[in-house]
């Protein structure tokens, strides 16, 4: 057969026969992953499948961002830091997908959703226990969001046992401990099972630290690590929401909350608050 120009022949060393070997799909299980859309609009709409492969592949992505965060927790209790570190590098990497997603979601018109809404039921984002598990992960905790998910053991154990080990930011503080850095016991002693608050104690230690950055580096660029980590989960709190308000403007939410009003109150919530208030003590 005559060769042409505008292809490329496969060598001689490329498999062909997967009778019997791994292949790349068997290995990522593609049958059952590319399967797993369900559009449920009757006729279907095109654009739902845009919707269902968004929120899936957010959900994989989170996935890995819990996978991650259980390591770095790991890391800082083995006063690992730098390993600890190069895993909220990859978070953050993450992230940055995460928030681009947007951008495509945000090219379905508020007519072009309306025609499939209704058929999503009380189905709503604000169900995605591996975000909560994330917000767990990094401090956030809410003990009445367990109740959202009675209907999902898995879920609900899940989140129930995250809620009573420590984040991410209270294996950070135990590490300063650790190091010799002058942390409230009250610190070390509080309930997990509560969102961290603001406590002064610990802005005085991040402030020597940033004041003394040369003598502290590996500590204060783990200090901002921490804050791109929040910086990039408010920026994908804040694409949500202008996401949800292009597309259905100031309507309830599926699952019932009060829709872009709830999304904008998330926006004061914040993780890590000493790591902010700390800015405004350097070179007073």
């Amino acid at each position: 057969m005559e060769a042409n120009e505008n292809t490329r022949s496969l060598e001689a060393g490329i498999e062909r026969d997967f009778s019997d070997k791994m292949s790349y799909g068997s290995y990522l299980a593609l049958d059952e992953l590319l399967s797993a859309q369900h559009p449920v609009s009757r006729p279907e709409h095109h654009d739902e499948m845009l919707f269902i492969i968004q929120h899936q592949t957010s959900e994989l992505w989170l996935k890995l961002v819990l996978h991650e965060l259980l390591a770095v927790r790991s890391r800082l209790q083995e006063d690992d830091l730098r390993s600890a570190m190069k895993g909220i590098a990859r978070i953050k990497h993450i992230q940055r997908s995460l928030t681009e997603q947007w951008s495509v979601l945000a090219t379905l018109t508020p007519s072009e959703y309306a025609q499939f809404r209704g058929d999503l039921g009380a189905s709503s984002g604000f169900q995605s226990y591996q975000y909560r598990a994330v917000e767990f992960l990094l401090g956030n905790k809410n003990e009445s969001m367990i109740a959202v998910f009675s209907a999902d053991p898995q879920a609900q154990a899940l989140l129930s046992g995250l809620l009573g080990e420590t984040s991410i930011y209270d294996e950070f503080i135990r590490y300063l401990h650790r190091r010799g850095y002058a942390v409230d016991a009250a610190l070390l002693q509080r309930d997990v099972r509560k969102a961290h608050v603001y406590d002064q104690s610990l802005l005085e230690v991040y402030k020597y630290v940033y004041e003394n950055h040369e003598a502290n580096w590996d500590v204060y660029e783990a200090c901002e690590e921490l804050v791109d980590l929040e910086d990039n989960f408010q920026l994908w709190r804040f694409r949500h929401l202008k996401t949800v308000e292009r597309t259905i403007g100031m309507k309830r939410g599926t699952g019932g909350s009060s829709g872009a009003g709830f999304l904008r109150r998330a926006l004061d919530l914040t993780f890590f608050p000493e790591l902010y208030a700390v800015r405004a003590e350097i070179g007073r």
